[in-house]
This record gives structure tokens, C-alpha cells and sequence, in this order.
């Protein structure tokens, strides 16, 4: 854990940056090639307290803000590394922390926060509703003390290696209710006994090593002490864990994007072609400098909206325009970085075409770029709804 509380962000900053040293290129290059999680960079941010910056001290956490997670994970992308792999385990607790009981809270989170428990799925989406969360079919029926639960979910990303699921689950039909956000409710899972019973988890192979899966449940049955929140209340109870996946992913894209910025400058720099360094040519140095400044506008609303966040402001548009801005400044800097190192960029040595295929995700998943504009043309500006 954090030795010092009060440590500055700077200095949260110079210690993952040292953590991420011992985990170069080839460290990635191997995961990649053997499509193998990596353990072991895991492992080193859990044994540093950095996955459970965002528990509160009295159950076992670092108790630190947002914006800290935000460095972070910013770091960890800045340096090359991939916080994909874990990041889940710093915010899908939020929703136990906001809306769990005290007897909930106590149960899980000095376990989640020490390691022993690993919260890393969020049983969302389904094949069928994609990002229409209040058209997902995946039932939770109540029998006497526990919920019987059957469907399916996709995209469950880390469901392999996690002791627990936060599930959102329809306790009651879409049809009955007065919107439909009602009737969705949010449960804890415990994997450990189910899996390869009633749960069954299909991985999914993908362009990038991201350990996601399809889930199925059959006749799982749920304790109801596992309700977290409300019955019929969940979608508001994930909303708050939503705002901050949102905002955590746009300072990875951050990351990501400075990454790849200062790789392209590099070599720009270095590289002779026609006896002259090829960044001294307006056509390759302007695209780098626009990306690198696409960048930091990004990051000042990653910033914001992480402020509003740890002020308990609503930061719903926020959130999405700061992930929308930062996946869209990182991909634009993946573009620009293969377009500079031109041949060499399809090198695994260089590391680039790995973050230029991990970087491109964040333009659709964890809510599509259309999505965040349709919040931002309907929410914000007042047009009319589009769907």
C-alpha cells in the first residue's frame, strides 16, 4: 500500500513509472504472442496498493481521488505498459461502494482492496441489446432467499481471472415498467463455485489480447443477500461506476496517445532520409505537433471531468466527452505514429502497431463515439432523439 496518503500526484506519477520499468516492450510482445494475461504486471499493482486507489482507507484502500487513478493509469499507457489488463478492479467496486450495504461493503471491499478478491467483470452487455443497456434479457427471478439467474453477456472482458461480477440483470419486464430503465437490478456474483456449472464462460478471440469472453447462466442461482442497491433500481445504481470507467479509459487513451506522440517525434528526429532528418520536413513534423496537441486539449478534459467527479458533481456528459476527445486524440496519434515510422511501424519490435491496435478499441467500446455525440446532440443541446 501508498506509504504516504499525501504523496503529490507527481510523485504517484514517478513511482508507476518505475513499476513500468520492469515491464518493456518484450514483457507486452510475449503476453501478446502466447495470448497469455499478464499476471505478473498484475500482481506488481496489486502488491503497490495501486488497484485500490479508489477504496476508501477504512476498508483497506489508498482512499485517493479520481484524478490520482487517473495519473495512474495515464502512466501505465504513457510508459507502454496496458492497464486493460486490471483497471477494471479500481472501479467496477464503485458501484458496492455507493450503493452496497455497510454489511456488503464489508464483506467484500477489504478483500477487493488487498488483493485477495479480484473484482474485474462487469456483466453488461449482451449480444443482442449492444450498447441498449434497458434491452438486455438476462433474467434474475426471486425464489424464496435467492434470484435465479439466465441469459448471456458479452464482452465480459477479465471474467477468466476475477473472483467476482458486478451483473445487471432484469428482475422485471421491460413491458410492465413506466420507463424503461426500471426493472433492471444489480447483483455480486461469486464466480469461484459457479463457473463451468452454471456458468459457462466461451472466450472470444480478438485483434488485440484482452482476455474478453461470452458468459452464459444457467439456473444460476444468486443469494439475495447479493442485491446491491435496490431491486428494480440498478441501471442508476451502475451509472456512477459508468461515469468513471468513461473517464478512467480517456486518461489511458491520454497515455496511449503520448505514447505514440513522442515515439513518432522521436524517429522523426533520427531518421535521415535525402541527407536530412525526415521531421525537418513540414510534412511530416506538422501532423505529430496537431496530434501532440490534440492531446493535451484532451487531457484537460480528462481533467475536468475527473475534478467534477471527485466533487460529486454530476459529470455524466463530461465523462463521455473527455473519453470521446482522448480516444479520438490517441487514435489520431496511432495514425501519425505508423505514418512516420512508415515499415518500421509494422515491426513488433517497436511496440507501435501493438498500442495502435490496443488504442483503436476506445473509439467504440466501453459507449461508441456516435453514442456520446447523439448524449451531447440530445442532453446537452436540446435536438431531437434520434432512436
Amino acid at each position: 500500500m501508498f506509504k504516504d496518503h499525501n504523496e503529490s500526484y507527481e510523485q504517484i506519477r514517478e513511482a508507476v513509472k518505475r513499476l513500468c520499468a520492469s515491464f518493456p516492450g518484450e514483457y507486452w510482445r510475449q503476453q501478446d504472442s502466447e495470448s497469455r494475461y499478464p499476471t505478473e504486471f498484475v500482481q506488481a499493482l496489486v502488491d503497490t496498493g495501486y488497484l485500490a486507489a479508489l477504496v476508501p482507507e477504512e476498508y483497506g484502500g489508498s482512499g485517493l481521488d479520481l484524478k490520482a487513478a487517473c495519473i495512474i493509469l495515464e502512466t501505465i499507457h504513457e510508459t507502454g505498459c496496458n492497464g486493460a489488463a486490471c483497471h477494471a478492479q479500481m472501479y467496477t467496486m464503485g458501484t458496492l461502494l455507493r450503493h452496497g450495504s455497510e454489511t456488503q461493503k464489508q464483506r467484500w471491499l477489504p478483500g477487493i482492496a488487498n488483493g485477495t478478491l479480484r473484482l474485474q467483470a462487469f456483466g453488461v452487455t449482451e449480444p443482442d441489446s449492444g450498447t441498449d443497456t434497458t434491452r438486455i434479457t438476462t433474467t434474475a427471478v426471486r425464489d424464496g432467499d435467492h434470484y435465479v439467474v439466465n441469459g448471456q453477456k458479452i464482452w465480459t472482458s477479465r471474467v477468466g481471472h476475477s473472483d467476482l461480477m458486478v451483473l445487471l440483470a432484469r428482475t422485471a419486464s421491460r413491458d410492465t415498467m413506466p420507463k424503461p430503465t426500471q426493472g433492471l437490478s444489480v447483483f455480486m456474483v461469486d464466480l469461484r463455485e459457479e463457473v463451468g456449472h452454471s456458468i459457462t464462460i466461451t472466450p472470444i478471440e480478438t485483434m488485440i489480447n484482452h482476455s474478453t469472453n461470452s458468459v452464459f447462466f444457467d439456473d444460476l442461482k444468486v443469494p439475495a443477500e447479493n442485491l446491491i442497491g435496490n431491486e428494480g433500481e440498478g441501471f442508476g445504481h451502475i451509472l456512477d461506476g459508468m461515469n468513471a470507467e468513461r473517464i478512467l479509459i480517456g486518461a489511458e487513451c491520454i497515455g496511449d496517445a503520448r505514447f505514440l506522440v513522442q515515439r513518432a517525434a522521436a524517429y522523426a528526429s533520427e531518421r535521415e532520409v535525402f541527407g536530412r532528418p525526415i521531421g525537418q520536413n513540414q510534412g511530416i513534423q506538422f501532423p505529430i505537433a496537431e496530434a501532440h496537441i490534440q492531446t493535451e486539449a484532451a487531457a484537460l478534459m480528462v481533467e475536468k471531468a475527473a475534478t467534477s467527479f471527485d466533487e460529486g458533481q454530476p459529470c455524466g456528459t463530461e465523462a463521455n466527452m473527455a473519453k470521446l476527445l482522448a480516444s479520438e486524440a490517441s487514435w489520431k496519434a496511432a495514425d501519425v505514429c505508423m505514418q512516420t515510422l512508415g515499415g518500421f511501424a509494422f515491426a513488433l519490435e517497436h511496440d507501435v502497431e501493438r498500442k495502435f491496435r490496443e488504442t483503436r478499441l476506445y473509439r467504440i467500446a466501453p459507449i461508441s463515439t456516435n453514442l456520446i455525440l447523439s448524449h451531447v446532440g440530445t442532453h446537452v443541446l436540446g435536438m431531437p432523439k434520434s432512436f
